[in-house]
């Protein structure tokens, strides 16, 4: 079964010649054309969903919904306590919803078109210190292979800047360790390779040679890091883990699956790294989404400056 068709359920609504509901036609296309994720086809649909849902309870067909009606259903959920970070987000899913209908004459007019979006203040990443990494990655007990598993995966996401699901995805035929890269096909099937650094390369060689074979045992699998039964690791199941090591590090910050990767990329930054070298290691497809992290360089010189400068 293709990729798009991901938790469909709910109502049929504005049915397309083939029969198909117009939201998975929607979903298809778009996968097809920009070869998105399903983390965010599965982010269009709940989005989309919600408001034919909303509209079905008015008699409405999300065809032929007007401006009027999406502003009431946003302000409904405004009502309700969603954050202008949630509801910019779901404005964004309707827009590319109703231009697709306007690109294939579904509607003469896209009810998006003026309706603004909500102001949104930029959220600065949370990161992690050098020192509060270095807790981290000695958290794991390395004499158990599954703590060894752990401390290469860790070592991995900081040596890499990988995302998490990049990361439980590894294959074996995707390292090099002759070469010292990792080949990532990240978001929209762009690919990049990725150096490991020589701290990584080590954990992966012996943890390849040794406490990986112990936790498959007589089992096989292509995947670098395996869970005991073989398989592969889920996002929750590596997010226990990182929130399980945070707490024996004694952190002190609630951390995101992302923490890594924003320490890497921060890390980089601090210590003279080109912006552009960041954006290609992190797969951004455009430079302002990486620009964030030179917000979050700034506010450390600025916390280190008034700790350390008598007239801080």
């Amino acid at each position: 079964m293709s990729e798009p068709d991901i938790e469909k359920q709910g109502p049929v609504i504005g049915q397309a010649g083939d029969g198909k509901n117009i939201i998975d036609v929607f979903l298809d296309a778009i996968w097809m054309e920009r070869g998105l994720s399903k983390n965010t086809l599965a982010a269009y649909r709940a989005d989309l969903m919600a408001l034919s849902r909303w509209l079905d309870g008015r008699n409405i067909n999300m065809v032929a919904a007007s401006r009027d009606d999406l502003v009431e259903f946003i302000a409904a959920r405004v009502e309700k306590g969603a954050r202008p970070r949630s509801t910019a987000r779901q404005l964004s899913s309707f827009r590319r919803f109703y231009r697709y209908l306007v690109r294939e004459n579904q509607v003469q007019d896209d009810p998006t078109a003026n309706i603004q979006m909500p102001k949104i203040g930029r959220t600065l990443p949370k990161t992690l210190s050098e020192g509060k990494v270095e807790d981290l990655l000695g958290a794991p007990e390395v004499s158990d292979p599954l703590g060894f598993r752990d401390r290469t995966m860790l070592e991995v996401l900081y040596a890499t800047g990988l995302r998490v699901s990049e990361l439980i995805n590894l294959k074996l035929t995707q390292i090099n360790l002759n070469q010292g890269v990792v080949r990532i096909v990240g978001k929209g099937d762009r690919e990049r390779l990725i150096p490991l650094g020589e701290e990584s390369m080590e954990w992966i060689a012996k943890f390849v040679q040794g406490a990986r074979l112990e936790i498959l045992l007589e089992r096989q699998t292509d995947y670098l890091f395996p869970t005991r039964r073989g398989d592969r690791m889920t996002r929750q199941a590596f997010w226990h883990i990182i929130k399980r090591y945070a707490r024996k590090a004694e952190i002190g910050k609630e951390l995101s699956p992302h923490s890594l990767r924003h320490a890497f990329a921060t890390h980089l930054l601090n210590n003279g790294a080109d912006l552009r070298v960041v954006q290609m290691l992190l797969g951004h497809s455009d430079l302002s989404t990486t620009q964030i992290y030179t917000h979050v360089a700034q506010e450390r010189l600025k916390e280190f400056h008034s700790k350390h400068h008598p007239r801080g």
